[in-house]
């Protein structure tokens, strides 16, 4: 039987949305791996920090740079010890500066993907999944890299179709 997980970062705090920066209580990216997991049944795993990124949007997004420039790894409060046991593995994250969150580094780097189908989704406001494909090619070298999901963030309310659609392709 096919076992599938769903791996996402995910921001709360103030947000870049279309109509400018707000304060959002739920991060878009886990509303689409919620909505994923409707679909699938597949089970969810959110990557979250030791430390929490700010809740100021200016101040998150200044560290994200950070980290980024730095290839930081940031520690993070669980670690999956395998995937083993899945065959589909969904990642999610929001684009931040080009790519995917480094927390998500922090976790790819550990896990062997030999094999296993690999489907990205991706929140952003504009700048559509950037070069976290290239960067998950490199992450997950034997995986077999499915068509990434691209969703603003400020529309995944509205996504629930889409989504469905490319859940099942």
């Amino acid at each position: 039987m096919k076992k599938s997980l769903i791996l996402y970062f995910s921001h709360i705090g103030e947000n870049y949305m279309a109509d400018g920066i707000r304060p959002i209580h739920k991060g878009n990216t886990e509303i689409v791996a919620e909505m994923i997991q409707k679909v699938t049944q597949a089970e969810l795993f959110k990557v979250e920090t030791i430390m929490e990124y700010p809740f100021s949007y200016k101040a998150c997004t200044e560290q994200a740079l950070k980290e980024k420039t730095t290839h930081a790894r940031p520690t993070l409060k669980e670690y999956l010890p395998s995937v083993e046991s899945y065959n589909v593995i969904y990642i999610g994250y929001p684009n931040w500066w080009g790519t995917m969150p480094m927390p998500l580094f922090s976790l790819l780097e550990k896990l062997d993907f030999a094999n296993k189908i690999i489907k990205p989704f991706c929140t952003h406001e504009g700048s559509g999944m950037g070069t976290s494909m290239e960067d998950l090619k490199k992450l997950c070298p034997n995986a077999i890299i499915k068509k990434g999901l691209p969703l603003q963030g400020s529309l995944v309310s509205d996504a629930e179709s889409e989504v469905w659609q490319w859940t099942l392709e």
